[in-house]
C-alpha cells in the first residue's frame, strides 16, 4: 500500500486539527483449544493463550503509533464467546456452581488483559438467538457477577438474526441481567451496564466494546481495526459552497471516509503483520467521542440540521452512514465489523447536549437506529425502570435488525437511583449522559409471552 506525499500531509493534518485516530485495535483469538472439564485448567488455558498471542500487541501497537503519528486510543482483545469455553466444566453443576465457574473465568480473562496491558476483552458472550443451551445459561445468570467483579471485561448476547428471528425468551433474560449489572455496581452509577451490550445479526470481526468477540470461522487469530474520524468528515462537509446538494454532500463524505480507511488499513496490516497473525477488516464506523469537534451530532447539524433529533436527522443520518460505507469500502478490501456511524448519548456530547434540550428523544433515537449501524447506544434511563420495560426496548431494537438484515445493538443503562432529566458523569470516553424517560405505557404484556418471534420471509433467500 503506497501512499502519496498529498495524502501523507492530508493525514498529518487530520490528526492535528480535525480529532483523527485509530479508535481500536483488536487481536481476535480463538479459545476452543481452552475448554477442559476442569475449572482449574480451563483458567489457566485462557490466561495462557492470551498471554502468548497478545503479550506483544501494546509494545508493538505504539511503535506503529510513533512510527506513523497516528494515534491508537485502545488496544484490545476479543475471544471465542465464553459459553462455548466454560461448556466442558459446567456440566453436571448446578446453576450456582456453575455461574461461580464462570466468573473464574471471566477473572482470568481480565487478568489476562491487566497483565499485558489490554485495555478491554470481548468475548464473555452466547450466541442464543435459535435457544438458550446450558452453557449460555450459565454464562447469562453470571454476568451481573463477572462484569462487576472485573475490570476490562465486556459480554453480549445475541438474541436475534435474520434468519431466526427474535428470541423474547433471550431478550427478557438479558433484560433482567442489565437491571441486576446496574444494580451490582450502584456505587459506579450503574456503569457495569454500560460493559454488556444486546445484539442482532453480530458479525464475528467487531473491534468495538462491549460487542466485540472472535466469531466462529475467523481462524485462531485476527487483527480487526476500529477508525474514528467526525472531526475529518465535518470539516469536509464545512469546506463545501454555501449552495451544495445532497450528492455532493455525499461525495465529500465519501472522499473522507476513503482516507480515514486507507489510515486504517495501513495501521491493521502492519501490525498483523508484526504479530504474525492475518489481518481481519477494518469497521467503516463513524465514531465519535466527548470532544469537541469529534461529534456525530455535530455532522448532521453540519449537513443541515438545527440540531441532531431535528425532523429530518434520520434522513440525514442515511446520507451519512451510506456515504461513508460506500468511500470506505473504496478503501479496503476487507470491509467488516458494524461499519456505520454510531450514535451514543453519553460518549457524543453534542448528542447528549439535543437529548438534554429535548431535540433527541428514545423514539427518535429508535428510527435513527434504521439507517446506521450499533442501534440504542449508552442511554441512560432511569433506574426504577422496571425489567420488562427494558425487554420491550430491546426487542423493539432487535425487530428493526431483523427486519432490515443488518446488526443493531442496546446498551441501557437504568441509573440507580437517577430519574429522567438528571445527569450522570460516567467519566474519560464514557462522557455524561442526561437521563431519558422511558414513558408510563407498558410493554410487559407483550414480552411476557416468549417464544421466539418468526424470521421475516424475506430471510428465506436459498
Amino acid at each position: 500500500m503506497l501512499f502519496s506525499p498529498e495524502e501523507i500531509l492530508e493525514t498529518i493534518s487530520m490528526i492535528g486539527k480535525e480529532n483523527f485516530d485509530i479508535r481500536a485495535v483488536t487481536l481476535g483469538i480463538s479459545l476452543h483449544d481452552c475448554a477442559s472439564p476442569s475449572e482449574k485448567e480451563t483458567c489457566e488455558n485462557v490466561y495462557r493463550k492470551i498471554c502468548a498471542c497478545a503479550g506483544r500487541m501494546v509494545p508493538e501497537a505504539e511503535k506503529l503509533e510513533r512510527k506513523y503519528g497516528i494515534p491508537i486510543i485502545n488496544k484490545r482483545v476479543s475471544v471465542t464467546p465464553i459459553s462455548t469455553v466454560i461448556a466442558p466444566c459446567v456440566r453436571g453443576l448446578d446453576a450456582g456452581r456453575g455461574e461461580n465457574a464462570a466468573v473464574e473465568v471471566a477473572k482470568a480473562l481480565d487478568r489476562a488483559a491487566r497483565d499485558n496491558g489490554i485495555d478491554l476483552v470481548g468475548g464473555y458472550s452466547a450466541l442464543v438467538h435459535g435457544g438458550i443451551g446450558r452453557s449460555d445459561a450459565v454464562l447469562a445468570g453470571s454476568l451481573p457477577r463477572a462484569l462487576s467483579e472485573t475490570e476490562r471485561v465486556c459480554g453480549s448476547l445475541n438474541v436475534a438474526t435474520t434468519q431466526s428471528g427474535v428470541n423474547l425468551d433471550a431478550v427478557s433474560l438479558a433484560a433482567r441481567q442489565v437491571k441486576m449489572l446496574a444494580e451490582a455496581t450502584g456505587k459506579d452509577k450503574g456503569f457495569g451496564a454500560a460493559k454488556f451490550v444486546v445484539l442482532c445479526n453480530a458479525p464475528g470481526d467487531i473491534p468495538f466494546m462491549a460487542g466485540a468477540f472472535h466469531g466462529y470461522g475467523c481462524g485462531e487469530a485476527a487483527v480487526n481495526v476500529g477508525v474514528s474520524g467526525p472531526g475529518t468528515v465535518k470539516a469536509a462537509v464545512s469546506a463545501l459552497p454555501p449552495g451544495a446538494d445532497a450528492a455532493e454532500v455525499a461525495e465529500a463524505v465519501k472522499r473522507a471516509a476513503f482516507k480515514i480507511t486507507r489510515a486504517g488499513e495501513l495501521v491493521g496490516r502492519e501490525l498483523a503483520k508484526n504479530l504474525g497473525v492475518p489481518f481481519g477488516s477494518v469497521d467503516l464506523s463513524l465514531a465519535p467521542t466527548t470532544k469537541t469537534a469529534d461529534s456525530v451530532a455535530e455532522v448532521l447539524e453540519e449537513i443541515g440540521l438545527t440540531r441532531a433529533g431535528a425532523p429530518g436527522s434520520t434522513a440525514a443520518l442515511y446520507l451519512l452512514t451510506n456515504a461513508m460505507k460506500s468511500g470506505g469500502a473504496m478503501a479496503t478490501r476487507r470491509a467488516g465489523g458494524y461499519s456505520g456511524a454510531f450514535i451514543p448519548v453519553s460518549e457524543d456530547a453534542r448528542m447528549n447536549d439535543a437529548v438534554e434540550s429535548g431535540a433527541m428523544t428514545l423514539p427518535k433515537l429508535e428510527a435513527m437506529t434504521s439507517v446506521c449501524s450499533v442501534g440504542l447506544d449508552m442511554i441512560a434511563i432511569p433506574g426504577a425502570t422496571p425489567w420488562e420495560a427494558i425487554a420491550a426496548i430491546v426487542a423493539d431494537e432487535m425487530a428493526i435488525g431483523v427486519a432490515n438484515n443488518k446488526c443493531t445493538g442496546a446498551r441501557l443503562i437504568p441509573v440507580p437511583g437517577g430519574k429522567a432529566g438528571e445527569t450522570v458523569d460516567f467519566g474519560g470516553l464514557f462522557g455524561k449522559a442526561t437521563i431519558i424517560g422511558v414513558g408510563s405505557e407498558s410493554g410487559a404484556r407483550f414480552v411476557s409471552r416468549g417464544g421466539r418471534m418468526p424470521a421475516p420471509i424475506h430471510s428465506m433467500r436459498n
